[in-house]
Order: C-alpha cells, then sequence, then structure tokens
C-alpha cells in the first residue's frame, strides 16, 4: 500500500481539545492541514442537522456537509442521521456504531475499535491508545487519530 486515509478525529490533529472538536471552524482548519475529518452528527425531527458528540452543539446545513463530502466521514450519533445519509447519497462516507469491535462504513471500509485485530481494509482508530507496531499499523487502509499528525507513513516506518 503506497498512501493510505488520515483521519482527524473530531478535528483533533496534535492531542486532545475537548472545546473545540465537531466545532466547524475546527473541522476546516484540520481538512485545510491536509486532514480528513470523522465528525459526531446527529439529526433532529424537524430536520436540523447538529455536529457534537454528546449533544448536539453546533447547528449546520446540508450544504456545510456537502461542500466538505470528500473530506469527512460521518459518525452517525442516531437511527435518523445513518438512515439520511446512508440514503441521500451514495457519495457520503457515513457510520454508526457504539463500542463493536468493527463497523462496516458505507463506502466499505471496516471501522476498527482500537486494540481490534486489523486488516488491510481497516481504518485503525485511535492508534495511539493501543500498542501496535509500525509493521501492524502499515496493514490498514487508515487511521483515525487525535495525534493524526503522527501517523504520515515516514513517521510509521521509522518508528
Amino acid at each position: 500500500m503506497t498512501s493510505y486515509f488520515l483521519i482527524s478525529h473530531r478535528g483533533n490533529i496534535n492531542g486532545k481539545n475537548i472545546e473545540r472538536e465537531n466545532c466547524p471552524d475546527y473541522i476546516d482548519e484540520a481538512i485545510d492541514a491536509g486532514y480528513q475529518v470523522e465528525i459526531d452528527v446527529r439529526s433532529s425531527e424537524d430536520g436540523g442537522i447538529f455536529l457534537g458528540h454528546d449533544s448536539g452543539q453546533y447547528e449546520i446545513d446540508l450544504g456545510w456537509l456537502t461542500a466538505r463530502r470528500n473530506n469527512i466521514w460521518i459518525h452517525a450519533k442516531d437511527l435518523r442521521t445513518l438512515n439520511q445519509f446512508s440514503n441521500d447519497s451514495p457519495e457520503w462516507r457515513v457510520f454508526w456504531h457504539q463500542n463493536d469491535d468493527f463497523t462496516l462504513t458505507s463506502n466499505n471500509f471496516i471501522w476498527t475499535y482500537p486494540g481490534k485485530e486489523l486488516c488491510e481494509n481497516s481504518i485503525c482508530v485511535l492508534p495511539e491508545s493501543t500498542k501496535w507496531s509500525s509493521d501492524e499499523l502499515i496493514k490498514s487502509a487508515g487511521f483515525c487519530s487525535d495525534f493524526i499528525q503522527n501517523y504520515r507513513r515516514e513517521k510509521i516506518e521509522t518508528t
């Protein structure tokens, strides 16, 4: 494999910043730095769309998401959101999980819980929370991390 996905976890690049996670400006900063971003999305009964892990903190519109479609992975936080984005268009990268070992994303990657076995189709989630060797990490199709800047290929191959 010569390239892989580098996915910022909620906009984090160099460590957790809980106050800014899922904030639209923070997400844009990660995208501008060259990363894709996993975002927590929830929909309201009246059609509103919100970003936020535990609650809807930031209201956004579909146009905001659409403009970033190629750079985001939508972690649907409820069934309504999963249904909306999995049926809306095949171009959305969407998934739902809680503590599942593995979940399949809408674009057929395996979102892999920290510490679980990796394969060539895995997105390795929070690799910093495990003790993977570089040989194990390099098997993955990509990484989703709060420290995503540490997972560029040249850094992994030298560890």
